[in-house]
């Protein structure tokens, strides 16, 4: 009897759809992130007054990879933009936990890494949810 209920609740939790992503939980986590990063609207509005070490992420979401105008990237992402890379927010979510790692899968180089050292271990999906808001 356990093991068929063990076996019936491990089926139903395959089954369930994927938690959606927190876009609350995301703007929350943000405050990690703004000691690099601020979020500049299109407009000039500031959403987020952050650092100027990172680039802006208003809009990165669907934005070509180390392609925004005026930001010094690293080569290996200036190369994956080059590439056609464009970020979603599977992307974004995987790159914030590992952002060395990230470059080094995307690029199959492994002298390649990513300027940010910072890696949030939890909550990536709900960031590039948030992120994903800011158009």
């Amino acid at each position: 009897m356990t093991r068929a209920l063990i076996a019936a609740l491990a089926l139903t939790a395959l089954a369930a759809p994927a938690l959606a992503q927190d876009a609350a939980k995301g703007e929350a986590e943000f405050k990690k992130c703004k000691a690099c990063h601020a979020i500049i609207g299109a407009d000039g509005t500031e959403i987020v007054k952050g650092g100027k070490t990172g680039p802006n992420l208003f809009g990165v979401v669907g934005r070509t990879v180390g392609g925004l105008e005026g930001y010094a990237y690293g080569d290996a992402l200036v190369a994956l933009g080059a590439s056609g890379k464009v970020w979603d927010e599977a992307m974004i979510a995987a790159y914030v936990a590992d952002p060395s790692k990230w470059v080094k899968e995307q690029t199959g180089d492994a002298a390649a890494k990513s300027k940010m050292s910072f890696k949030l271990t939890k909550g990536g999906e709900d960031m590039a949810a948030y992120l994903a808001t800011l158009k």
